[in-house]
């Protein structure tokens, strides 16, 4: 972003604006830290901001300081719409393709007049924004939205809940600080976010450390159903329609159980499917060490992309087939993942 792009956006935010602030479909905690993050900031600004998400998220995300102020687009469209299209700033956050923020309301938000703004950290960015903050090798959206305030001078307003808020995506998104993105700047900005109020125990806290029961369980079968092939250092898990309806699935319950497969020794590419009747798909994670690319692999084959070392992707076929076409697409790529 450059010096005439913060001073336009100064120019923009000087006077007050109807704002939408928008994640990615199926937020997770840098998205919605991100976006309830600029909330807070932009009514200190005397903005009049609107967190629209495209649906539901998981209930260990709803303590965030404004959850309860959130729209959720799948539950009313209509209103939902008429806010986009009276915003004069509509900021896109955690995703750099309109449809990521699910078909219909990508089509909404292509349609609206508004200026836009995309602060993101995935790569292959479209051109949709006025304003484009994009950089692949930030550890987290949260970060940049820490960058994004300092740019324009306003570290001053950063409170608790804006700590809080960007503090719960950065610890999200960085593995609680122990992934290759994450850097020096990254642990001043945290300590910045401490300073600034973020309670770093709480926070770890209410993310990790409240499972229920049947999660504990949907767990253990996840760690059943793993498979490893170590002539290709690659590990799998599958998770049927069935075997969530057993173990009484929420959405989120399943965070974090690709990283397990990661864990394997020897392991450098690790994946998860999941089966979703409802929306007929396969939904994949895929997780990878060094310099295998999942965010090329999941792009080639499963219409995804992410990050180097964290994707995902979709899949129409069944959970069987989905698998086979996994495993036999895992030789062309002999070379990189059979160990040296």
């Amino acid at each position: 972003m450059t010096e005439a792009d913060i001073s336009e956006i100064k120019t923009l935010l000087s006077t007050p604006k109807t704002v939408v602030i928008v994640p990615h479909k199926n937020p997770d905690g840098d998205a919605m830290g991100s976006t309830l993050a600029l909330y807070h900031y932009l009514i200190k600004k005397n903005q009049h901001p609107t967190v629209i998400a495209p649906n539901d998220y998981p209930d260990f995300l709803k303590w965030l300081p404004g959850d309860d102020t959130v729209l959720k687009f799948e539950n009313n469209e209509e209103a939902c719409t008429a806010k986009v299209n009276e915003a004069d700033l509509i900021f896109t956050l955690d995703f750099n393709a309109l449809h990521r923020a699910g078909d219909d309301y990508g089509k909404v938000l292509e349609a609206s007049s508004a200026t836009k703004l995309m602060i993101d950290h995935h790569q292959q960015p479209d051109d949709y924004a006025t304003f484009v903050y994009s950089d692949v090798s930030m550890s987290s959206t949260c970060e940049m939205v820490f960058n994004f305030i300092e740019m324009l001078g306003d570290t001053d307003l950063i409170d608790a809940q804006i700590a809080t808020c960007l503090y719960t995506g950065i610890m999200t998104d960085t593995g609680s600080f122990r992934f290759p993105s994450t850097t020096s700047r990254t642990h001043q900005v945290v300590a910045n976010l401490i300073d600034k109020g973020a309670d770093h125990a709480q926070i770890h806290n209410n993310i990790y450390d409240t499972n229920s029961y049947s999660r504990l369980q949907l767990l253990g079968r996840a760690m059943k159903n793993m498979k490893v092939i170590p002539e290709l250092r690659t590990a799998y898990i599958t998770l049927s329609q069935e075997e969530l309806d057993t173990f009484n699935f929420k959405k989120g319950d399943t965070e974090g159980f690709v990283n397990y497969g990661l864990s394997v020794s020897g392991v450098i590419l690790a994946g998860i499917f999941i089966e979703n009747e409802a929306e007929e798909i396969i939904k994949i994670s895929l997780r990878s060490k060094g310099d295998f690319s999942v965010n090329e692999f999941a792009r080639a084959h499963f219409n995804g992309g992410g990050h180097t070392n964290a994707a995902g992707g979709r899949s129409h076929a069944g959970l069987q087939e989905t698998i086979d076409k996994f495993i036999s697409i895992l030789p062309e790529y002999k070379s990189q993942l059979s160990p040296k």
